[in-house]
């Protein structure tokens, strides 16, 4: 199993720059794992793409629709947000460098994947990349490669 933060996620609907790579990793992984805030953050990427009119009402119907199909086939694995893990980010920003920017939807990705026993993350999330060694995990741009 491998975790995708949710830009990687959106990516593999979206024809985006490294969209073939990340789809092509994720037809080769048996499961991928993300946290549970990615549902909202895929969703709200698909509207934003909906509102800056990169895509039409239809598409952004169609692909709300795959979506909810496939995390109810499977296709994603969405990792619970406990109250433990919501003190866990919390207080990661008590010992957190003041030299790293990290926002907090990438904390709680990172808390996530670390409670887990992810060693990778996968994301193109420069902060979020940037961020990740602190939390003993080893960020991968796959889109950075292309």
């Amino acid at each position: 199993m491998i975790y995708f933060d949710s830009a990687y996620i959106a990516r593999c609907y979206l024809p985006e720059p490294g969209h073939a790579e990340v789809v092509a990793l994720a037809s080769r992984s048996p499961k991928i794992a993300c946290a549970e805030i990615g549902r909202i953050e895929v969703a709200s990427v698909f509207h934003r793409k909906l509102r800056e009119a990169a895509i039409t009402a239809a598409v952004h119907r169609e692909l709300c629709l795959q979506f909810d199909e496939d995390i109810s086939a499977g296709a994603w694995i969405f990792l619970p947000l406990t109250p433990a893990l919501l003190a866990q980010a919390q207080a990661t920003y008590r010992t957190l460098p003041a030299t790293v920017f990290l926002r907090s939807a990438d904390c709680l990705h990172l808390c996530a994947a670390a409670e887990a026993g992810f060693k990778e993350i996968y994301s193109n999330d420069r902060h979020l990349l940037a961020a990740a060694p602190h939390f003993k995990l080893k960020g991968i741009d796959l889109v950075a490669r292309t």
